[in-house]
């Protein structure tokens, strides 16, 4: 497997980062995640945690994890610190949530479209937490 990046990383502390989890984590609001179609749901950077939910509907999922700190599979709190430490630029002002474990092929239009908004909000770096 060539082991050459598709571009060239940014500098940490000139890196804004975006999260991509395949949690299927999104505003408790929105509609859930119902199975593997391959849309995604977008969550605001400035998001509080106790308005996320979770709708993975994988029965090999163990969610006791992210019950006990949604940091696991959404770690925006922690970008938000290395921001404050000035280890990192910024934090994106959106982040995206897919439901894991769905055909690459059926991903595909949603991962196009979702580029472009990372495009749009200057993002030069991803989180990709997949689950």
């Amino acid at each position: 497997m060539e082991q050459t990046p598709w571009v060239e990383a940014p500098k940490l502390t000139d890196a804004r980062v975006a999260i991509i989890t395949t949690a299927a984590i999104h505003r408790a609001d929105d509609r859930p995640f119902t199975g593997h179609e391959g849309d995604y749901r977008v969550i605001p950077g400035d998001v509080d945690y106790k308005d996320l939910a979770m709708t993975h509907s994988s029965t090999n999922f163990d969610r006791s994890a992210y019950q006990q700190d949604v940091n696991v599979c959404f770690p925006l709190d922690h970008l938000r610190t290395l921001v404050d430490s000035k280890e990192i630029e910024s934090v994106a002002d959106w982040h995206y949530s897919f439901m894991g474990s769905t055909a690459p092929q059926r991903m595909e239009p949603a991962a196009t479209e979702v580029s472009r908004f990372l495009f749009g909000d200057k993002v030069n770096l991803v989180l990709l937490i997949p689950v």
